[in-house]
């Protein structure tokens, strides 16, 4: 098994200055408040961190930024994925992994493709890789589900394709994923509010959102959930069940930065065509932060 990729890894987002240029400073700080306070691995330029509104160059500019604050301490995943098989395979090819663990790419969105054209985009995609692949199934925002028979045939035939985020929110197909997975093929959740459920059935943790912001409870209810400790762990989910609903009530990572602005971590600042949390949204995680 890749324990790298087991407890809590983090979907990191990007801040923005007021100008929509990316705040450095405070990514690197974000980074340094998740490796201090118990996060597992950090993952870059993933759907939360806005990097479909980010130029190939801002992409280079922050895995930069957050190579450097990590400086090896984490493992790193890079979100490289698309709807474009042969467009993925020339990003990969161009881009510097020294120092990237593994690859997190998403199934293709918006094309639809069938079950075996997301068999056929990993398997071009996992024989270009030269590093691990996690699969990542959001059927919410992929509109189409990768069903339980591709991830698992993905995983028995490619020795890269080590994991799957899988966010379907969706108790069974995780279920299912954990019952008939390859031994050592990581099952880990996407989903903040089913992650706990997900870990004590036997799953490998989580790549979360809201785990960025509360990092030492958040990495601490995983720890307890992969050890089997249901009571101390679920004590944890309940104190963050309330800002997990929160966070994804309007878009992600609208909340989230609401979340870090009321920590003083960085601006609520979003790029189009995301715009920030509503005032009445805003006024609930603000006064779940003072009260928490």
């Amino acid at each position: 098994m890749n324990n790298k990729f087991v407890g809590t890894g983090v979907a990191l987002v990007t801040p923005f200055n007021s100008d929509l240029s990316i705040d450095h400073e405070s990514l690197a700080n974000i980074v340094n408040y998740n490796i201090d306070n118990g996060t597992d691995y950090l993952v870059i330029c993933g759907t939360t961190a806005e990097s479909v509104t980010l130029t190939k160059q801002e992409k280079k500019d922050v895995i930069a930024t957050i190579s450097k604050a990590t400086n090896g301490r984490l493992p790193l995943v890079l979100g490289i994925g698309g709807n474009n098989t042969m467009g993925v395979i020339e990003e990969i090819n161009s881009t510097d992994l020294s120092g990237i663990d593994a690859i997190l790419s998403v199934s293709p969105y918006y094309s639809k493709p069938t079950q075996e054209g997301i068999y056929q985009h990993f398997k071009a995609i996992a024989t270009a890789c030269p590093i691990d692949i996690i699969l990542y199934n959001v059927p919410g925002r992929t509109s189409k589900n990768m069903e339980v028979d591709t991830t698992l045939r993905l995983a028995n035939d490619f020795k890269n394709i080590v994991g799957v985020k899988e966010a379907g929110n969706n108790m069974a197909q995780y279920y299912e994923l954990i019952k008939n997975k390859p031994e050592g093929f990581l099952v880990i959740s996407g989903d903040d509010d089913l992650v706990l459920s997900v870990t004590l059935a036997g799953g490998a943790g989580v790549i979360s959102v809201i785990g960025q912001a509360y990092p030492k409870e958040f990495s601490e209810m995983i720890r307890l959930g992969l050890k089997g400790e249901a009571k101390a762990a679920f004590a944890l989910h309940y104190r963050l069940m309330d800002v997990i609903g929160y966070i994804f009530e309007e878009n992600n990572p609208a909340g989230i930065k609401a979340v870090f602005e009321t920590l003083n971590l960085c601006r609520d600042t979003v790029r189009l065509p995301i715009v920030p949390a509503s005032n009445a949204l805003k006024t609930k995680i603000q006064d779940f932060v003072k009260s928490f």
